[in-house]
């Protein structure tokens, strides 16, 4: 996968970053429900069911459509459909403020949730597509973050954005911004290949290869252990971290701190995530393992959850440690996006393995959260809300080490 236009080589890193900019662009349009949910509850007259629906809409499209949209980035082209994604992410945050309807804005909903795919699958295939190889780590390790650098962006300026005006404004400008990024991506990043540009080395006579079918594509995605495993490590992660960073605000507010308090804390936790992927990405750039990464931060995070919510603790130090487990946890993205370049059954598959794995993402999203209410509930408080963390760890650890014996042989066999 080259581009038509082969750019220079720092061009082609300044491209790459460009990319990244449009995943955190399309995370901006998840985020910023959140702080904007209870002015949207008391304009719109949401329940708390439909409230529900619109948080888990995009985990909920995340968990259906992940490899379907992978498959169909790989058969459109990687550019082309960060650019439709953009697009949807753009027209429907225009449209949804213009028509005051509940079931209007759960329906644009559903558009962002699809167009939030289709920019974030091909995202990582076209960044190794545009980037050298030497910088490939490093660039992964920034794209990791993309998530928590969204969640700070959204809590801290729609906030802002919205003391000043409303949740319309904010959908508004969203929309102009990400319009903007998809003229620019489409300006500046090389178009997609053209299917006889992949053959370029065939000998003369040689009868062009058949792009195969959605279904040939998916059977060889799924049938390598690699990407279930893949799947299921990155559904551990992001179920723990999002299980336990989603809850804090509700801890702080319920230890005394003002809502605004409570926000301003979890950003610096879902800011302390973007700087361990950062971080990852250095680090596997000066030649660490991408699985002993994995493992600290699985170990790192057990024992984290497991010493601020087991013991009654000063709040401050409960902070840190929170702010270390998310830290921590921030270095497993960027290792499995570099991982799953060597693991992935071909070059070709790239953009639906990646697919899966956000299909794994919102899985654990989803269930993280219910799981650790559940068993604060029965436990009368949060003193046991550190059990779901530690099985998620000790089960990512597990799979983990089996994907560095593979992950190595590959390096090997090179």
């Amino acid at each position: 996968m080259t581009p038509t236009v082969a750019p220079a080589s720092g061009a082609s890193n300044r491209l790459a970053y460009l990319v990244v900019i449009a995943g955190v662009v399309a995370g901006l349009h998840v985020w910023k429900l959140p702080p904007s949910l209870p002015v949207l509850q008391a304009q719109l007259g949401l329940t708390l069911v439909e409230s529900g629906f619109l948080l888990s809409m995009v985990q909920t499209a995340g968990m259906f459509l992940g490899l379907i949209v992978g498959l169909f980035a790989e058969k459109i082209g990687l550019r082309r459909c960060v650019l439709i994604g953009l697009t949807l992410l753009s027209i429907g945050s225009f449209l949804a403020p213009t028509i005051d309807m509940r079931t209007a804005v759960l329906g644009f909903r559903v558009m962002e949730g699809v167009g939030f795919l289709m920019v974030t699958m091909p995202a990582p295939a076209l960044i190794r597509r545009l980037v050298d190889t030497a910088f490939l780590s490093r660039i992964l390790g920034v794209w990791g973050g993309y998530v928590p650098i969204a969640t700070v962006i959204a809590l801290l300026g729609g906030s802002l954005i919205l003391s000043l005006s409303g949740w319309r404004a904010l959908w508004w400008i969203l929309s102009i911004l990400t319009a903007a990024v998809a003229y620019i991506v489409w300006r500046k990043i090389p178009p997609d290949p053209a299917p006889e540009a992949q053959k370029q080395s065939s000998k003369p006579g040689t009868p062009l290869e058949k792009k195969p079918s959605f279904f040939a594509l998916a059977m060889e995605t799924l049938s390598s252990l690699n990407v279930w495993f893949l799947g299921l490590c990155f559904a551990v992660y992001s179920g723990q971290w999002m299980a336990i960073v989603a809850f804090m605000p509700t801890i702080y507010v319920e230890a005394g701190f003002s809502g605004f308090m409570a926000g301003a804390m979890t950003t610096v936790i879902a800011a302390g995530n973007a700087v361990g992927s950062f971080s990852a990405g250095r680090l596997l750039h000066r030649g660490w393992k991408p699985h002993w990464l994995n493992n600290f931060a699985f170990v790192a995070m057990g024992v984290c959850a497991f010493l601020a919510f087991a013991f009654p603790i000063p709040t401050a130090l409960q902070l840190a440690l929170i702010v270390l487990f998310s830290a921590t946890g921030g270095l497993i993205p960027a290792t499995l996006y570099y991982m799953v370049m060597e693991l992935a059954p071909s070059r070709r598959t790239l953009a639906p393995t990646m697919g899966w794995m956000q299909q794994g993402m919102a899985m654990g999203q989803f269930s993280g959260p219910p799981l650790v209410a559940w068993v604060a509930t029965l436990a009368g408080g949060w003193s046991m809300a550190w059990t779901i963390p530690a099985v998620c760890s000790l089960i990512g650890l597990a799979i983990s080490t089996r994907l560095g014996r593979q992950f190595l042989v590959r390096m090997q066999g090179r």
